[in-house]
């Protein structure tokens, strides 16, 4: 094998060693799409919660 043909090899099973670092890393840190809730359930966990006050003690309207 030639020099150059050493090299290219070299190169290419870095490149291909880094390829698969970065798409674990990648797949580490995300999750499956279809896993999440909906995001009409999200929304109405986070916004949609009833009150912790059970009565209002202010009696003015606010305008």
């Amino acid at each position: 094998m030639s020099k150059s043909k050493k090299i290219f090899l070299g190169f290419a099973v870095v490149f291909f060693v880094l390829l698969f670092y970065a798409s674990y890393d990648i797949s580490t840190r995300t999750t499956f799409p279809g896993s999440k809730p909906q995001l009409k359930e999200r929304i109405q966990d986070q916004f949609l919660k009833k009150d912790s006050v059970e009565k209002d003690t202010i009696k003015a309207i606010q305008r």
